[in-house]
């Protein structure tokens, strides 16, 4: 019996076979999989939408779960999975699925991003799972890629346009980065997390004569916000133009404070650049930690090469040590069209590590 289950997953390739021998008729692992993977491999699995704030705990947990075996340096709240969920431009009950084992644990999540606006040639579908670690090895995986495929194939006949889907990992994540490749994505992009101790200086910003900095307010400001976003960003790699209703969403989140939403306002009372940071709070008090993000930092076309970006990179690290963190993060594509590693670097960030981005065409 042992024999046959063995053989059958391998043939459905539910698992890989490694190094295994014939003894006494049967065929045994030489110790690279467990029993468990083999439960798992053959278990019953039972897929869902989300149910909304019902399942809010159980997802946190398992992300948790999984962050505390990967050490991916993510924390995930009940109360920012909330804001996420909630976000105008994201349809939670087509693009959120949860898998669950024959006793009812919950053991995997997937999550897609899909722009809503139907201007580009093409579309983007961003696939993001997690697996419970115990439950890794199996068919899992695949079934939630397979989940991802099948969306975009939705969006497919939606839309009649191309569409691709794209997986992400970060660099030491060998064994995902080798399953999206055996599914046929390649690499795309690589992103930088980088960070910067706040205990050491930070010069003092220079702005071009007639500008001025101050903190973003609020209503009053979302349309030419997001103007000024969307200027910014245009010319970027998988650029999706932002909405004053989304922008205003993320405005109302708890943790949002206007000192540290910052713009760069022209001599003609036009926003010309802009630093966005924030401070995890619950993330910080759950890891011990003191750490910050510079969140978006940008330049609207016709205002670069001024010093601007610099300049707002400062005032922001400046707002983030006043508040009183240590450490300040972002993120960055190593092939931004404007040299933003080069200006990061320069200003005392320093790579952390690296994320990859791999795609899948799939019309």
């Amino acid at each position: 019996m042992l024999a046959q289950t063995l053989k059958l997953i391998f043939k459905l390739k539910l698992i890989q076979p490694s190094k295994f021998v014939t003894l006494d008729r049967l065929i045994i692992w030489s110790d690279v999989y467990s029993y468990k993977q083999v439960q798992y491999a053959m278990m019953t699995l039972r897929m869902r939408p989300y149910a909304g704030e019902t399942d809010l705990e159980a997802i946190a947990h398992l992300l948790n779960t999984c962050e505390a075996v990967d050490q991916l340096d993510n924390y995930h709240s009940v109360q920012d999975l909330r804001l996420e969920f909630s976000e105008p431009s994201f349809d939670a009950a087509r693009n959120l699925r949860l898998w669950h084992d024959g006793d009812g644990k919950l053991i995997g999540f997937g999550q897609m991003w899909i722009p809503l606006s139907t201007e580009s040639p093409e579309v983007d579908g961003h696939l993001w799972f997690r697996v419970d670690p115990e439950a890794r090895g199996g068919r899992l995986e695949s079934e939630i890629i397979a989940w991802g495929e099948a969306r975009m194939h939705e969006i497919w006949l939606e839309r009649g346009i191309p569409v691709k889907l794209y997986g992400h990992a970060r660099d030491k994540q060998t064994e995902l980065i080798a399953l999206l490749e055996e599914h046929g994505f390649t690499f795309v992009r690589r992103f930088l997390r980088m960070e910067r101790s706040l205990t050491q200086p930070i010069p003092t910003p220079q702005l071009p004569e007639g500008f001025t900095i101050r903190h973003s307010q609020g209503e009053a400001d979302i349309e030419a916000w997001v103007e000024m976003h969307n200027q910014s960003f245009i010319d970027h790699w998988n650029y999706h133009p932002l909405t004053a209703e989304v922008h205003r969403h993320w405005l109302s989140d708890p943790n949002y404070q206007p000192e540290l939403d910052l713009v760069a306002i022209a001599p003609d009372g036009t926003f010309a650049a802009f630093c966005y940071c924030h401070i995890p709070i619950e993330e910080n008090r759950q890891t011990g930690r003191s750490d910050s993000w510079v969140g978006m930092l940008g330049t609207c076309r016709g205002f670069r090469r001024l010093g601007l970006g610099r300049a707002m990179l400062l005032a922001g690290l400046q707002q983030l040590k006043a508040a009183g963190v240590d450490t300040a993060k972002l993120g960055v594509d190593t092939e931004n069209p404007n040299c933003a590693q080069t200006l990061y670097e320069s200003t005392g960030f320093r790579k952390v590590h690296a994320s990859l981005s791999f795609v899948k065409p799939l019309s």
